[in-house]
């Protein structure tokens, strides 16, 4: 008879500021900021009091930067972490505050698409008084 022991489990990965800035894309003050205005739930620390990031909290803090990216206010963005934490009672007005900022967002994008359709015509004008053959610089 064979006997397998069990491995232990590897305690989860975790990382200090500097590597989650860097992982996110923001700095360890915005970092810091999310956490003491509650967008972020606090964050663990180790035996000498630094922070250290587990992968969920790094989940988190990229949706909180696409929300932001995409415009979102952040007292909005704080009221859909305070949601968040208050749980799945919230679900309906979570999806709400969501649909609201999609249509947002659609709507900015349309927005910046006749924007570009217009500076493309522009270019265009430009191009036709100077002359240049896209078509052939193209070719070469």
């Amino acid at each position: 008879m064979v006997v397998v022991m069990a491995e232990p489990e590897k305690p989860a990965r975790t990382l200090s500021i500097a590597d989650a800035a860097e992982s996110s894309g923001l700095s360890a003050h915005t970092l810091r900021y999310y956490e003491r205005t509650g967008l972020l739930e606090p964050v663990s620390r180790n035996g000498s009091g630094h922070r250290r990031y587990r992968e969920a909290d790094l989940e988190w803090i990229a949706f909180l930067a696409k929300l932001r990216a995409t415009g979102m206010p952040i007292r909005k963005v704080r009221r859909y972490a305070e949601l968040m934490t208050a749980g799945e009672a919230t679900n309906a007005e979570r999806l709400a505050l969501l649909e609201a900022h999609r249509d947002a967002v659609l709507a900015g994008l349309e927005a910046t698409t006749r924007n570009l359709e217009l500076i493309d015509r522009k270019i265009e004008v430009y191009e036709e008084k100077i002359g240049l053959d896209r078509e052939r610089m193209r070719r070469t």
